[in-house]
C-alpha cells in the first residue's frame, strides 16, 4: 500500500492510501479521488496506479501547469526512490520507505 501525506503549514493534515492495483486520482474538484485545492492544480490533475510490482506509477490528465517529477514535466513515470512528484504548488517528496510518500505545500 502507499501513503500520501499532505504537510501544510496551519492546514489539518490529510493522509490518502492506494492500495496495490489501486488506481485514484488527484485534483481539486469532487469528482478526484483525493482533493487538494491548491494553487496550479487542476480539477482532476493526474492519476496514480499502485502497480503488482509496488512502483507507484504517474500519468498527467491533460492538467493546465503539468505534473513533474524530480521538476521535470511528465506525461507517464515511475516514481523511485528519493523522487518528488509536484502537482500544482503541492510536491510530494517520496518518504525514505517504499510504501510511503509525503506532501507538503510550497508557500510561494
Amino acid at each position: 500500500m502507499w501513503i500520501l501525506r499532505t504537510v501544510t503549514e496551519g492546514v489539518p493534515t490529510k493522509t490518502f492510501r492506494i492500495l496495490t492495483g489501486g488506481v485514484r486520482t488527484i485534483g481539486r474538484s469532487t469528482g478526484a479521488d483525493f482533493i487538494v485545492d491548491a494553487a496550479l492544480v487542476s480539477r482532476v490533475h493526474c492519476r496514480l496506479s499502485a502497480l503488482p510490482d509496488g512502483e507507484l506509477e504517474v500519468r498527467d490528465l491533460d492538467s493546465t501547469n503539468g505534473t513533474f517529477i524530480n521538476d521535470a514535466r511528465i506525461e507517464t513515470a515511475r516514481l523511485s526512490s528519493g523522487d518528488r512528484l509536484k502537482v500544482g504548488r503541492v510536491e510530494f517528496p517520496h518518504g525514505f520507505f517504499e510504501e510511503e510518500v509525503y506532501a507538503h505545500a510550497n508557500a510561494r
